[in-house]
């Protein structure tokens, strides 16, 4: 199935109470096979194509503040608008996913795949101090796979998590495992586990309130020292990445999503040339890997950033090196694809080899 399948029939079978969303290429997908498996009649999940991506992410706003699994999916465009319904639910510290399949820009650009949405969502994704939890994807099967692992992230520290997936991982079609269907959590587990949702009153129950509004700014700044807490102990726990041929590296590649695939088959191609090159993917891209490639940086003779954009994760891999080796860069644009022959070009120049 194509990875934006994947995204859809895992929705259905974690056991999501609600989809809202907005169909934009390339992620259409997500919303025509929920409505195609009908998930209302089976597991009573709502699927619902809202007016807007706006009217989208309120919907789930309000979905996740009665403490059910709610998501959203869009491509670049969209989720800006969504990027201040984004910070209100880190304001008010609610869960829910928010699948991210990039296209290139700025504006309407192209329909083509980009990673270049990485400064809007790991830097941002709206206004004030918080942070998103991004992880990124890089099969049909870590697609269909981190819908389970995103919602038991988001609950487990109230807080959006996106997945930040690029147009080639949502169009792609590959194998997937379908893991056996966990069923919609009842009325009374959600009471259990999300003490804090606003359910109505139960009897011996405090009235709960969601909101992000604070008029005192002392009230304010204990709050955002709460969320700094929250982001601390994230970055202690929840940083994932994976690692190919790095033992004996002598050069190291770092990259993402679609950009990991390719940069394997080009440190295949050095290694075949006695080149010992390796890869480093960032799988949790916040919290970032900055310790384990500092502690590479300072092992191989340099480090490279291979990206759909013009560079915006290359700076995090520059602050992570610290200067123990030189970085660079190489990345295409506008829906441009480069090839491990190209890679393996730009690296020669970058390191001076022939």
């Amino acid at each position: 199935m194509k990875g934006n399948e994947a995204i859809a029939i895992s929705a259905i079978r974690n056991g999501v109470d609600g989809y809202f969303g907005y169909p934009i290429t390339p992620q259409s997908e997500v919303m025509e096979t929920l409505m195609k498996e009908k998930p209302w009649e089976t597991t009573g999940m709502v699927v619902l194509q809202a007016e807007s991506e706006t009217s989208a992410v309120n919907m789930i706003y309000g979905g996740a503040s009665c403490g059910k699994k709610v998501m959203t999916s869009s491509s670049s465009p969209g989720v800006s608008l969504m990027c201040e319904g984004i910070s209100y639910m880190a304001g008010a510290e609610l869960p829910c996913v928010i699948v991210d399949v990039m296209r290139g820009g700025p504006g309407l650009g192209t329909i083509q795949p980009s990673q270049s949405d990485y400064n809007m969502i790991v830097k941002g994704g709206g206004h004030g101090d918080f942070h998103n939890i991004v992880i990124a994807p890089a099969s049909a099967q870590d697609m269909y796979d981190f819908i389970d692992w995103g919602f038991e992230l988001a609950f487990r520290y109230r807080n959006p998590v996106i997945i930040l997936a690029d147009g080639i991982i949502g169009q792609m079609m590959e194998k997937v495992e379908i893991h056996p269907v966990k069923p919609r959590r009842t009325a009374e587990e959600i009471l259990r586990d999300a003490p804090w949702a606003t359910v109505g009153k139960p009897a011996g129950r405090p009235r709960n309130i969601i909101t992000s509004l604070s008029l005192d700014s002392d009230i304010q700044e204990v709050f955002n020292q709460k969320l700094a807490r929250k982001y601390a102990e994230i970055e202690k726990n929840e940083i994932k990445y994976t690692e190919y041929l790095t033992e004996d590296a002598e050069y190291l590649f770092v990259a993402f999503g679609c950009s990991s695939r390719i940069c394997e088959a080009a440190v295949d191609e050095l290694r075949s040339s006695g080149i010992r090159a390796g890869l480093l993917r960032p799988v949790t891209l916040y919290p970032y890997p900055f310790a384990r490639i500092g502690e590479l940086a300072g092992k191989v003779r340099s480090i490279m950033s291979i990206e759909l954009n013009l560079g915006q994760m290359v700076d995090d891999v520059r602050l992570a090196a610290g200067g123990r080796c030189p970085v660079g860069f190489y990345g295409r644009q506008g829906g441009n694809i480069f090839t491990p022959e190209e890679i393996v070009e730009e690296f020669r120049k970058f390191n001076n080899l022939k």
